[in-house]
């Protein structure tokens, strides 16, 4: 190609070229591109150009091909030509990062680490590449579960930061630490968010760059409220994060870059945070018992999605997506709409198919999922089998809440059976609210209490439901959570209605029908319709016993005709999944339901 006597750079930079245009070509020619580049070792290139022409090689080659043993290849001679090379840090790295993401990819774990210490090690004079070699590292020990070595890596990280002059990097190595800590339920969470709300205030910067920061501090405080199950004290930190997110949407990206090359991250795309922020509205609107809100921002998160997914292929969006169709299933199960909610399950069946850790990280969610639809279609043998299945396999050591979550649920079913004495008082002694509860959940404490007078009324203790109700009813208001407080109100109304103290059933039912109406709890609003029916004609008001009979008979036949159309649908046989990967394009039509109506009304 090249004539004896032209310099070696003419022919490197027309091979070089010819391969950059073949690879940006529409649609890209990739074998054309690798032609090119494998040319360049025809000319026995100086050492330089020969490593760089492997990692360009082995990038090509693993971004757009399967041949993963011949990138592997490739980057493998990138990376050990290269760190004989004095001054050559950019190949040297981004040849280590490249491997070590291969290695991942090929389940080759104990290859990456070692690779990985060894360029964090000679890395240190070089701040962007040290930094970003820590933080992959410290991913690389997450995805492994392994967070307290994350967790020393990240601390290495913010310190070594703080050393370069790079305050707003030691914010992420920071705020990616507290993550890890919530994970792991650990104390010293407290102390490092509080530290980062500092280092963040103080920051001067890149305004995008310091809201961003802003948005991950808020989304942890969040989330930590959130997890402990606190709807009313979240409220603030929500709406100040939701301003952020506004500020942010009005900013421009600057072109301008940072300084200092230890500033040279950034933690989500503008666009995946607007979707963050949604999806924690939508945590928090679920837990609250705003469900209509929740279904609100539900729709325009996923709206915003969509939009991304054509043009992002980055597994984050599909982790989002599966939360936020976990939540809006809950929501629809409690508004009556089982079988859109039954459609959502297998949605998100089909999303886990596609990516084998996103399975792995939500199996315990989906088998929750349908165990609360088997309820709410009084497939009572189902609910348990998939509670059970959703305790097998979920990581008890990192979804305490999950875990206290299902057991309650599973409770409720024992309940509900009236015959599972033993299980039942097993798993109470698990969830005692007044003695060692294992979580520090309010939400989910307040839970426990209503599920033991739930067992009480049953048992025929009232003053002893009483008690229990009482406390959830005290916890709930103290939160703001609505759908606890319905529920308690309606039980209360009816242990009140069965003592046949009137007086004092209408005035916990009432409060509950409007409260239920609100959110909306469509079982809530069948159970208070029937008991304002039973009261009013006790008390001898014909016309509200009339009005209450109607409004009791229009809940029923919604729910009915919810209940024919969701155990109508193919998808129904989910309830039968407890084991293995998710079954996506396996159902058979129902002929119809297979659940007694009358026991569900």
């Amino acid at each position: 190609m090249a004539t004896s006597g032209e310099a070696p750079e003419s022919w490197y930079l027309a091979l070089l070229g010819f391969a950059e245009h073949f690879r940006t070509s529409s649609p890209p020619k990739i074998r054309l591109c690798v032609h090119c580049l494998q040319a360049v070792f025809q000319f026995k290139p100086p050492q330089r150009v020969e490593a760089r022409t492997h990692l360009q090689l082995g990038s090509v080659l693993y971004h757009h091909t399967k041949n993963t043993e011949l990138a592997r290849s490739h980057l493998e001679k990138a990376w050990f030509i290269s760190q004989q090379i004095p001054q050559f840090e950019d190949v040297k790295f981004e040849a280590a990062s490249l491997l070590s993401e291969l290695y991942c990819q090929q389940n080759l774990v104990d290859s990456a680490k070692p690779l990985l210490r060894k360029a964090i090690q000679i890395s240190q004079q070089t701040p962007y590449w040290h930094c970003r070699l820590l933080f992959q590292l410290a991913q690389l020990h997450t995805l492994e579960k392994d967070l307290v070595s994350a967790c020393d890596l990240l601390g290495v990280g913010a310190e070594y930061a703080r050393v370069v002059g790079s305050e707003y990097t030691r914010a992420l190595f920071l705020l990616s630490k507290g993550m890890l800590l919530m994970e792991r339920k650990l104390g010293e969470v407290h102390p490092l968010l509080t530290l980062c709300g500092t280092i963040v205030e103080n920051w001067q910067g890149n305004p995008i760059q310091k809201e961003s920061l802003r948005v991950f501090f808020l989304v942890l405080q969040v989330t930590h409220y959130l997890d402990a199950g606190q709807v009313k004290s979240v409220k603030p930190c929500l709406k100040q994060l939701q301003q952020c997110i506004q500020t942010i949407s009005t900013l421009h990206d600057d072109e301008i870059l940072p300084s200092n090359p230890a500033d040279l991250f950034h933690w989500l795309p503008k666009e995946h945070m607007c979707v963050l922020v949604y999806l924690v509205t939508v945590m928090h609107s679920m837990q609250a018992g705003y469900l209509e809100k929740a279904q609100k921002y539900t729709d325009k998160a996923l709206m915003q999605l969509e939009k991304l997914k054509m043009l992002d292929s980055s597994p984050i969006l599909s982790t989002f997506q599966v939360i936020l169709l976990e939540h809006i299933i809950m929501c629809r199960l409690v508004t009556g709409h089982k079988a859109t909610a039954l459609q959502e399950i297998s949605q998100v069946c089909q999303l886990c198919a596609q990516s084998p850790r996103l399975f792995t990280n939500h199996a315990s969610q989906l088998h929750t999922l349908l165990g609360l639809y088997c309820i709410s279609v009084n497939c009572m043998d189902n609910a348990e089998a998939q509670f059970t299945a959703a305790l097998r396999v979920s990581d008890l050591t990192t979804h305490q809440e999950l875990w206290a979550f299902i057991v309650t649920n599973l409770a409720s079913v024992y309940i509900r059976e009236g015959n599972r004495h033993q299980e039942l008082y097993s798993l109470l002694e698990r969830i005692n609210p007044d003695h060692n509860f294992p979580v520090s959940s309010h939400c989910l404490r307040a839970a426990a209490f209503y599920i033991r007078g739930l067992l009480s009324f049953f048992q025929g203790r009232y003053n002893e439901a009483k008690r229990f109700l009482r406390e959830t009813l005290k916890m709930s208001n103290a939160e703001d959570l609505n759908r606890l407080t319905a529920c308690s109100l309606v039980l209360l109304g009816h242990i009140f209605y069965v003592l046949g103290n009137h007086r004092e059933s209408s005035n916990m039912v009432v409060p509950a029908m409007q409260l239920a109406s609100k959110i909306p709890d469509m079982s809530v609003q069948l159970w208070s319709s029937a008991l304002l029916k039973d009261l009013n004609k006790a008390c001898g008001n014909t016309i509200d016993a009339h009005e209450a009979a109607q409004m009791h008979q229009n809940f029923s036949q919604q729910l009915l005709q919810d209940h024919i159309a969701a155990c109508s649908l193919p998808e129904h046989n989910l309830i039968s999944w407890t084991d293995g990967p998710p079954p996506v394009g396996q159902f058979q039509a129902q002929n119809g339901p297979t659940t007694s109506l009358a026991n569900l009304l």
